[in-house]
Order: C-alpha cells, then structure tokens, then sequence
C-alpha cells in the first residue's frame, strides 16, 4: 500500500444539479462533531485505565485549536486541566460534549445540552439498547430529546470520532490516525483500533475517522452527505454491520457517488438464509443479495477485504474509471499472467481481444517467441524499452479498456529503470494501468517510483487483476445511475393505473381476513396496472365450467379456485390441455377430489377455467417480496415450476426505469436466450422491461402487497402473458403505520395535474421523469440568453446546458430530496417541455432552494405563478420549513411574483449581485 493522496482544495463548490456557485456553507451540528471550537468530555477521569481519562488525554494530547473541559463533579481539575461540576458552571459555550458516564445517567445529560445550546454530543457509553428493553428506553428518552432541540449525536456505544486534518482525537483509542483524504466510517469500535493500526502499519491516511456504533441519530446518510461536501475527503470507505434507514443511505449514496468513491465492506455473505416466505420469490430473496442489489442501485462498490476496502479507494483516487470489463495483461513470465487471468475471469472481468493493428505492431518489435495473445508475454530478458513500447502500443488498442503490467525480478531484470520507464504513461492512455512488481526488497524502489507516478501497485498480479474487476463494477454502476432511459408516455391521465379498483379488491380481501388473493383478484390487479393477462371465468359447477370452455373454445385450462391455497401443483390443482366437455367434467371432478383428499373440501370454492395458450416461448418469474432493510425488492428470472431448482434471478430495487430493468434481465442466464437462439426469434426486449416497468410502479403504490408472483409470464416474439398470478397481502391486523417503507421513494404521481394557461391551452404539470433527458435538451435550445441568465445569474452556454451528465442528473430526480415539476404540451407529439420548477431540500436544514425556468414564448402565461403556488403545495406536504431562492435584482417579473405570494425578499445577500427570497411555511 502506497501513501495515500493527501492534498486538499479551497476551489468554490460547483452544485451541478442547480448550477449555483457556493463559496462557503453554514456551519452545522456535525461541524460541531467534526471540527469543534471546544469540547466538554462529561465523566472526564484520572483513573488509570478508564475511557474517561484515554479520551481526554488523547484531546488534550492532539491539538484541534479549541479549549477542553472536563466535567467532573469530585475533581477541581483531571490530568492538569481545570474540571467543572456540571455543564452549566463552565465558562464558555460548548461545541461539542463527549459523554462518558454510565447508560442511566445520560438522558438527563442530553438534557442537560439541548437547554445550554450545545449542538452535538458523541456518547461513548455502552448500555443501551443491547442490553434489552431498558436500553431502548433510555435511547428513545435521548433522541426525544435530540430531534427537539436540533442537537445531533453520534453513538451510543461507540469509539468517538477522529478528525485528522484538524487535530480533532476524541476516542479512546491508541493513538492518532495519520492525516490523509479517507473519509472513514465503522460501526464497529474494535474494527476501529485494528484498522488503525494497520494504517498506521501501511501508512494510510484519514480525513476523518468514525466509530458510529449504534446510530441512535447521526446515520449512513447524514455521514455520507457530510463526507461528500468535506473537500478534503476524496473517498469514502465503511464498515457496515446493518444499514438502518436504508431510504437515506440509497438517497445519500447516489447523490455523493457520481463524485467519490464509497466503498463498503459488509460481512454477512455466508449468514443463514432467512425464513422461507410463501412464495418463489420470497424464498430466493436472500438479504445479503438484496443488499448486493441495494448496492448497486446507488453506485456503491462492495469488496470483501480490509485490504480491498483501501486498496481500491487508492486506485480510484489515481486512476480514471475504466469504460469496459476487458483488461489487457502485459507481462515478462507466463505464469504470472495465467494467475490474473484466472482472478479477472472468475470476478466478472474479461481479457482484451488484441485488435489485428495491434498485434502487427507487437510483432514489428518484439522477440519472435513472444505470446501472441492476452496476456502479452514479453519474455523474461525484457528491457524497459520493450515494457514501456509494448505498454503504449497495447493501451491504444481501441479493444482494451485497462492494463496490468507484472514484472518478475528475474536476473536480467531492471524492476527500478522498468518502473522509472513506465512512469510516462499513468495518464495520458486515458484507461487505468495498474501494476505488480513482484518480489521483495529488489523491486521496492520501483514499486514507489510507480505509487509516486500515480500507477498503483499490487504484491500479487490476481490481487491487481480483482482490482480491476472492482474498478469496472463500480464504473458500471454509476454508468446505470443516470443513464439515460427510452421515452414512455405519461403513466397518469388516460394511461394512468387503475389505482382505486386495486385499493377496492385488496379491501374486500382484508375485511373478510384473507391474507391470499384469488387467482382471478391477482390478475385483475395486474390488469389494473396494464399488464397483460390471460382470460378467465370462475366455474362452481361443471355446468358453468363447460359453458366457459365453449365461450373460450377447445381446449382450455382448469385450475383451482380458492382463497387459502398457495401453490395449485401442490394439491393437483391444474388441469391442462382439455379439448373436450367429458375432459372438463373429469378435470372439475379430479380437482374437487384431489384437494378434499389433500387439505379438505373447505378449501374449493370452485376452479377457474382459461383458454389454452399454445404459443412457444419462455417461461418467466416476475415477483417481489419484502426485504427487512430495504422492503420491497424485485425478481427477474426463469420461471415455471422448477424456478426454485435453476435459481436463474436477478435481484432489484423498485422503482425501476427501462434501463434499470434491463440490467436486471442481463443479470440472467436466460437473458442470452430471450435475445434469439438457435432460429428461435427474439422476445420484444422493450416491452418486456416495459412490461418490469409497470410491474415496479404496482408494488410501490399498493403499500398492502406484501408479496406478488407472475409465474410464468410466457415470452415469446408475438407476444408477453402473465399465465398465473398471485398476490399475498397484509392481514387487517397489521397497522398502516406498521407496513415497510419502501427503499426509494416512487414517483409521486399525486403531484400531476393538467393546467390552462391564459390563452386557454391545456398543458400538463407533472413531476420529472429520467425520460424526459432528450426534451429538455430540445427544451434549453427554446431559451433565450436573457432567459438563460435571469435562471443561472451567469452566462451558460447551450453545450454547457446539455451535457448528459448534467440533464441526468436534472431529471435523475431523488424524490425524497428534491421535486421538480415539468409542464408540457399535451397537444404536440414530443409533449415538449415548455417549463421546469424545482424543490431541493438542503440537507441537514429544514429549508428547500427553489429554482425555475420557463421558454420565452410562454412567459406571461401564468405559469410561473402556477408553478409556484404548486411548489409552496409541495414544500407543506413534504414538511418543508422554508423556502429559498436566489435572484437577480434585474429579474423583476420573479421578485414581482415573490411578492405576490408572501415571499420576503433580502435587499442583499453575501453575494452582491444577488437577491435573497424565502417564505416560511
């Protein structure tokens, strides 16, 4: 492990999103934790050996540039300093309380510091909710507290916090990280001092170092948000027992990704599988693969190591993302380059094909005996010419997407001139090069000569080549973040779900106890939502069921009608390919008996009798179920009756965009098959992520679904078809306020409306969707350069306006986190965008920034007032504090409006040219 990247920046922060220029933030409470201007240590000791006396000591022994005061009711002063009784007799006010007294007595502390104005406290005692149902009293009677006063804290049950950069050691551990851009976060203490050590060892170093143990408050996300707005942190590295609020984390990690590693290590990959649920679905939902899917989601990179965890925030740090999985491996000995092919291979990455250019220009060059292949053996008497030429030629290979270079220390062999050779070509390939320099004291001066030359280094060339993999995986998740999605129409007017006739069928079901839908209920609610279904007549009688046959027409289906039964096969409740009435008579009498016999005749209330699809195709799963942490979750695979036995699924977090959802179908080995085999046609594979599309929206709005499977959903080239569902749902003795939270948050449809302007055009309001990428590029060329700066405060080119990292990010909304709105002609093909408003929450604040932009054609219209009356809506629904905006004091018609509707608008703010406007609500 090399020295880690240690530089700092003072360049403005650049919002992307809202293209605002911020030169300084306000301090907040986790300023407090993290930078203090003074520290209180409450149960501050002498005795040797205790917590109270190691965390004191280690304030008093780094430097923060703050006062330390210790509170302690029997000493005048600890370890020299002078102690105070309580809170309320020291001199000056605190920033930051450290609290180390027993559990029982902490509450009455914290209350202590809400009513003195302290701002944050870390708690370092143990006691607390492990200990049972008193712990979680005295945690609930703590965050009472907190969330009343604004007070923030970290812990219980914790090591404290290390802030390297600005001196800041309040922990009880053995010494004091090094200084570096690591931003570190451990739910575990003593993983905390073993890391430690070990970077003390490796000389590793941290912006700031975190033991955030049982995450009464101060979260994943809250750390993540912080971390990424610290300009002194480049990356972010966990260690992570249990995800807690699963909804901020995702929110946190998407938004912080784009910008800075976040990699984890959770352990847990080989725990017991989770208790089977009534379906297929749930008993393949394992939550460590869920979690794998959560991961993913948001752009988080998972490894399996404590090396790995700061080995790839290194390599990340040096090295740019690679566009590809396939690795192109240069090396001086044979076996070496088989051990990273093998480790590249077996971690989802793949070796270059050497384009026929490339190879002609190796062969001009090197030794006749040379591989001629990947890897690229360059022999064993290789000089640092030959690497450095075979390097360049092999990184412009248009094939290749990164490179390893392994040098051996064999005796003709130069690994410090090698290195020194290569140092040219760390950045200007524009692919990550990575290398292993293998041997031990020989290679050691090369090796710091490639860490300096900013090529990381691995002992081990499968080390490097897994490495790569990781690179890969994590580029490819942030690719899917804002990758941009295909144009679909509006779910809402005439295409919008038939919400209410679903809430209708699960209510009916609730009220008369049911925890199971029938078969005929479950596809109707898929109806409902669009998806397609078979035809289907429930029969009580033969006579009924033989009339159903004849309106379908030979031959059809019969299977079970019940309320309670889950699996059909499982008591003999299917019956296929009749093709006569004495077939329908003896399939009605064979399932009434067979299910008497099985599980009693209470059961049968009948069968449902369908047409005979003879249409050739696949058969599909499409289900969900719900996960402890992450609560709804997706599954895509290969379905039928044996979908248990092949475990060919892909896991994934609804909502889901037609990009999303055909990622999780590339996940799957059936995914080969449906793109056209062996002279079968492909499956419509935009209709069937549609068809996911659509799926996702169901389990997200109806929050009573507690499980839905579509098996098998036959594909086929003509056509898609859900052959049978079944949908499991709460009982009525669950509470509202007790269902599961989905992960991230859906799209708020209730927030659409059509509106008139005043010339008498219709036009619809709706929130943003990832779709709506392409018309707000034609949308931003339909503004003027006055419009363009009364929106931004600043000239903004058009190719500055439509990059597709920046429209991502603008219609990639996180909905929990900020509301744009878009109005759009409903008259014209495209629905062209003719304005956008949106709502941001400022994290950590109760306030949200309000932005808009509306095409010169239709201002005058009305619909800047509309759009912010819709806004004020939003911002009271989503317990908004206050609203903000920025202005230009040229822009009068907006300050006009602002007025209007009760805004105060600041004469001034720190920046001159600007006007400063906010409502409270």
């Amino acid at each position: 492990m090399s020295d880690m990247l240690r530089g700092t920046t003072t360049e403005p922060i650049i919002d992307p999103t809202h293209d605002l220029i911020f030169r300084g933030r306000r301090r907040t409470a986790l300023d407090s934790i993290f930078s203090p201007t003074n520290v209180a240590v409450i149960g501050a000791s002498e005795r040797e050996g205790s917590v109270g006396r190691t965390i004191l000591w280690n304030l008093i022994g780094s430097p923060f540039g703050g006062t330390i005061f210790p509170v302690n009711p029997k000493r005048s002063n600890v370890l020299g300093v002078k102690a105070y009784p309580t809170l309320r007799d020291v001199p000056e006010k605190v920033d930051l309380a450290v609290v180390v007294t027993p559990a029982p007595t902490i509450p009455p502390i914290i209350d202590e510091c809400a009513e003195l104005g302290i701002p944050a406290a870390i708690i370092i005692s143990a006691g607390f909710k492990e200990i049972g149902p008193a712990g979680v009293e005295l945690e609930r009677q703590i965050l009472v507290t907190a969330r009343r006063s604004g007070m923030r804290i970290i812990g219980p049950n914790c090591l404290g916090v290390m802030s390297p950069v600005s001196g800041l050691n309040a922990t009880f551990a053995a010494g004091m990280a090094r200084p570096g851009s690591i931003g570190f976060i451990s739910q575990s203490g003593a993983l905390c001092t073993a890391v430690l050590d070990w970077s003390l060892r490796e000389n590793v170093g941290f912006s700031h170092f975190v033991s955030i143990g049982s995450m009464l408050d101060v979260n994943w996300g809250d750390l993540i948000y912080y971390l990424g707005d610290d300009q002194r942190t480049q990356a972010i590295v966990m260690y992570m027992e249990t995800i807690g609020d699963a909804r901020a984390f995702l929110s946190a990690a998407r938004e912080v990704a784009i910008t800075k590693p976040i990699i984890v290590i959770k352990p847990g990959r080989t725990a017991a599988a989770a208790k089977a649920a009534a379906s297929h679905t749930g008993s393949l939902t394992g939550s460590d693969d869920v979690l794998d899917a959560a991961f993913q989601r948001c752009g988080v990179l998972r490894v399996d190591t404590i090396a790995q965890l700061f080995n790839m925030a290194e390599t990340l740090a040096k090295q740019p993302r690679p566009h590809g999985p396939h690795l192109t491996i240069l090396t001086n000995a044979g076996g070496p380059g088989v051990l990273a092919t093998d480790a590249l291979i077996m971690s989802g990455g793949k070796l270059t094909e050497v384009s026929s250019e490339t190879m002609t220009q190796l062969n001009d060059f090197l030794p006749s005996a040379w591989s001629r292949n990947n890897p690229i053996d360059i022999l064993g008497d290789a000089p640092p010419d030959r690497y450095a030429k075979a390097l360049e030629i092999a990184g412009h290979d248009e094939n290749a997407d990164g490179l390893l270079v392994i040098l051996t220390p064999q005796d003709m062999t130069d690994p410090t001139r090698t290195a020194e050779a290569l140092k040219p070509y760390a950045r200007i390939l524009n692919k990550p090069v990575l290398a292993s320099w293998m041997g031990g004291a020989n290679i050691e001066a090369g090796e710091r000569i490639l860490n300096q030359a900013g090529i990381p280094t691995f002992e081990y060339p499968d080390d490097a080549a897994h490495a790569f993999s990781y690179m890969w995986q994590y580029a490819d998740n942030l690719n899917t973040l804002y990758e941009t999605s295909e144009f679909s129409a509006s779910a809402e007017g005439e295409n919008a779900p038939d919400r209410a006739r679903v809430e209708a069928i699960i209510n009916t079901a609730r009220k008369q106890g049911r925890t199971i839908l029938t078969e005929i209920e479950s596809k109707e609610v898929l109806a409902c939502y669009g998806l397609p279904i078979i035809p289907s007549r429930i029969a009580t009688t033969e006579e009924e069921a033989l009339k159903a046959a004849e309106e379908f027409g030979y031959p059809v289906v019969l299977k079970i009608h019940s309320e309670t039964i889950t699996h059909k096969t499982d008591v003999g409740g299917v019956k296929l390919n009749l093709g006569t009435a004495d077939e329908v008579r003896a399939a009605y009498q064979g399932i009434r008996n067979a299910v008497a016999e099985k599980v009693g005749i209470k059961h049968f209330q009948g069968v449902n009798v369908q047409p005979m699809i003879r249409v050739e195709g696949y058969e599909l799963i499409i289900g969900s179920s719900i996960d402890s942490q992450f609560g709804p979750v997706m599954l895509f695979g290969t379905g039928g009756s044996l979908v248990e036995v092949y475990k060919d699924r892909a896991l994934g977090l609804p909502p889901l965009t037609n990009v999303l959802a055909r990622r999780m179908m590339e996940h799957t080995r059936v995914y080969t098959a449906l793109q056209g085999v062996r002279g079968k046609k492909a499956v419509d594979m935009d209709a069937l992520a549609a068809l996911m599309v659509r799926f996702s929206q169901l389990i997200t709005e109806q929050k009573w679904i507690k499980e839905l499977d579509i098996n098998p959903l036959l594909a086929s080239a003509d056509r898609l078809l859900a052959l049978d569902a079944r949908v499991v749902i709460y009982g009525p003795e669950v509470k509202e306020e007790e269902l599961p939270r989905v992960a991230i948050r859906p799209y708020p449809y209730q927030y659409a409306a059509p509106w008139t302007t005043k010339s008498g055009e219709v036009v619809m309001i709706r929130p943003i969707k990832p779709e709506d990428e392409p018309r707000m590029a034609r949308f931003h060329e339909t503004l003027s350069e006055h419009t363009v700066y009364m929106r931004y405060l600043q000239k903004m080119h058009l190719n500055q306006r439509i990059t597709h990292s920046r429209l991502s990010r603008i219609c990639f909304n996180d909905y929990d986190r900020e509301i744009a709105l878009v109005a759009e002609c409903t008259h014209e093909p495209d629905c062209a965008i003719i304005g956008v408003a949106r709502l941001s929450k400022i994290h950590g604040t109760e306030n949200a920034r309000l932005s808009m932009v509306i095409t010169d054609q239709y201002q005058g219209q009305g619909l800047g007032t509309e759009f912010l009356n819709r806004l004020i809506a939003i911002a009271r629904d989503e317990k908004v504090g206050q609203i903000v905006a920025y202005l230009s004091p040229d822009n009068l018609p907006m300050k006009h409006l602002f007025d209007k509707l009760g805004f105060k608008i600041a004469d001034e703010t720190d920046e001159k040219e600007m006007l400063f406007a906010s409502l409270k609500l």
